[in-house]
């Protein structure tokens, strides 16, 4: 019998996304193991977006399929991944409501979610922001808001697009440590950046994007030090990619 405590592996089969007779993702082949660290990089446009996308379920393939260990990744009857946006959609509440508001949508008792949010805002020293107006917080503040939120949820997989692109570095060290945390909890993360040195400091694994393809996957050190095709060793020293 199939275990379900788990719903990893994830894997894609020659997975596609098309539009208007245009393959925007085209025969992506992907496997994200329990306790990956795996960074999607490549130039705009080249499709890391659409993939998070299509593995969280939010849009559909046109060919090709996403597979979970467990069923559309639900185990113990309640879905086990989140995913966070380049920029987080924030309720006109406050910033406890924000995160009170996504455990109850994901069926919560009532009676918790308070309890239950007050704890992951806690969790990562942001319980100064609990009653404040989640809209009017600052980019770095809201972020982190944004990954608490999805933390709640205890996912057993968690995606993020650009966790990090317009915030400061300062702001950008407070999410990369909260990913780390998170990490260390047990959480598998799958995110795309456009920052090289964010990719090192975060992820094992990258998967070079281009064109919809993955030109190039392995090791962040691999990769990154030593980048196999004539794409990925363009992007990596800085230069546009057509």
């Amino acid at each position: 019998m199939r275990d379900v405590s788990t719903i990893l592996p994830l894997t894609t089969s020659r997975l596609v996304y098309g539009i208007g007779g245009r393959r925007l993702i085209d025969r992506v082949d992907l496997t994200v193991n329990r306790g990956d660290r795996l960074a999607f990089i490549g130039p705009n446009g080249a499709g890391k977006t659409l993939t998070l996308q299509l593995l969280h379920g939010l849009i559909a393939p046109t060919g090709g399929e996403v597979r979970w260990a467990a069923e559309d990744g639900v185990a113990g009857g309640r879905k086990r991944h989140a995913m966070v946006f380049q920029k987080p959609v924030m309720l006109r509440r406050s910033a406890l409501a924000n995160v009170a508001h996504a455990l109850s949508a994901a069926g919560v008792a009532r009676s918790q979610t308070k309890e239950r949010a007050h704890a992951a805002l806690a969790r990562f020293g942001l319980d100064h922001l609990a009653g404040r107006p989640a809209r009017v917080l600052s980019g770095g503040e809201q972020q982190r808001v944004a990954i608490a939120r999805a933390a709640a949820l205890e996912p057993e997989v968690l995606f993020l697009d650009e966790p990090s692109s317009a915030l400061d570095p300062g702001a950008t060290r407070q999410v990369e440590e909260m990913l780390t945390e998170l990490h260390d909890s047990g959480v598998t993360l799958v995110f795309a950046t456009h920052d090289l040195g964010q990719a090192r400091r975060l992820a094992g694994h990258v998967a070079v994007f281009n064109k919809g393809r993955i030109i190039e996957h392995g090791s962040t050190r691999e990769v990154l030090d030593g980048p196999k095709t004539a794409e990925a060793r363009a992007f990596v020293a800085g230069e546009l990619l057509w």
